[in-house]
């Protein structure tokens, strides 16, 4: 495992190296810097190793110099996402230049490709921080008539750790509680995984107070280490963490399976079997990831709510994610007899930044 760890960082470190490296010349060349080129040159370098770097050491300690330290390296990775994506463009439109013998390229087309650049990683950073309410309506069979038009509070993906920490979550109990929700549903990946005072962090859950309970499942995120930290600074606060559990709450059957119990097809639907899921009564599954709907649609539940995705986070990402996903990345589809929606998340992992998706709080009206 530790060998395969080493390999993976050295992979991902020389991608981000050549990367920069990359940037370097095209910044050289585009904009022909008669000093300077070292100093540029040596930024680039600290900066291609800053979230990797800091990331490890976030990994170990908790202390305010790794977070900070932290936060520049992933906020410089988001908006380094769009640079080498301009510098991409920048050698596309220089060998358009020398294939056709015409100059197409100017200091002024230079300067608006990188400037374009960094607004879009200031805009990511934006967005990322502004958390929506999304409302839908959805329609099961077998609901008992006491939860006609009752309201689902779902959140996912808060990534509590080097970046947001208890004031964020504080923001977004507060947009929780004035919706009036029956009930809430956390779908995992409340933390980031790392090192954290997670009693701290978790506190403003505590202002939950939906009459039907609130309910957390494990994501992977939490499983990094040993959830039983996190799953327990939860649970102090008056939210019921699920394990492989079914409980009936007037009527629904509401039943959470975490991460590691739910990513292999067979596993998961043993476990949904043990739990004899009465098909004719409406149910709710909370689980992370949207991994296997097929499964739960064979099991008979109604509705599945899941995170994990992100929608892909920042373009171009969000094109992997469709393409890992399918119909099941974001938003409300069909299986069978079963409705899932996956959330894109109220946080972020890695950057802070959105592009091409948002951070949203999801509030399902049942009929």
């Amino acid at each position: 495992m530790l060998r395969r760890f080493a390999v993976f960082l050295s992979v991902a470190q020389s991608i981000l190296f050549l990367g920069h490296y990359l940037l370097y010349q095209t910044l050289v060349l585009a904009f022909a810097p008669h000093r300077g080129t070292v100093a540029l040159a040596c930024a680039l370098g600290v900066l291609s190793i800053s979230f990797l770097g800091s990331s490890l050491l976030a990994f170990g300690s908790y202390h305010v110099v790794v977070r900070i330290l932290y936060k520049i390296g992933a906020v410089w990775l988001g908006a380094f996402n769009y640079l080498f994506m301009a510098a991409v463009v920048w050698w596309m439109v220089f060998a358009a230049s020398g294939l056709t013998g015409r100059r197409f390229l100017t200091a002024d087309l230079s300067a608006g490709l990188f400037t374009l650049a960094l607004a879009v990683g200031i805009y990511g950073l934006i967005n990322g921080n502004w958390t929506r309410r999304k409302r839908l309506t959805v329609r099961l069979a077998g609901l008992p008539d006491s939860w006609r038009g009752r309201t689902i509070a779902l959140v996912s993906d808060l990534h509590l750790g080097n970046i947001r920490g208890a004031r964020f979550l504080a923001r977004i109990v507060k947009k929780i509680a004035a919706e009036n929700p029956s009930i809430v549903l956390i779908a995992g990946d409340l933390f980031d995984g790392t090192p954290i005072d997670a009693d701290r962090a978790v506190a403003p859950l505590r202002s939950l107070q939906p009459p039907l309970g609130s309910f957390f499942v494990e994501g992977n995120h939490e499983e990094f280490r040993d959830p039983a930290q996190f799953v327990n600074a939860i649970a102090k606060t008056g939210v019921r963490p699920l394990y492989n559990e079914l409980v009936d709450i007037e009527g629904l059957q509401v039943i959470g399976v975490p991460y590691k119990h739910a990513t292999h097809a067979d596993h998961l639907r043993s476990v949904l079997a043990a739990m004899h899921i009465a098909r004719e009564r409406a149910s709710l599954l909370i689980t992370h990831a949207p991994d296997h709907p097929e499964v739960a649609a064979e099991a008979g539940i109604s509705l599945q709510v899941s995170g994990h995705t992100h929608l892909g986070q920042m373009f171009p990402y969000t094109l992997i994610a469709r393409r890992i996903y399918r119909e099941f990345t974001y938003g409300l589809s069909r299986i069978g007899g079963l409705q899932v929606y996956t959330s894109s998340g109220a946080g972020s992992w890695g950057p802070p930044q959105r592009v091409g998706t948002q951070s949203e709080i999801v509030l399902i009206r049942l009929e």
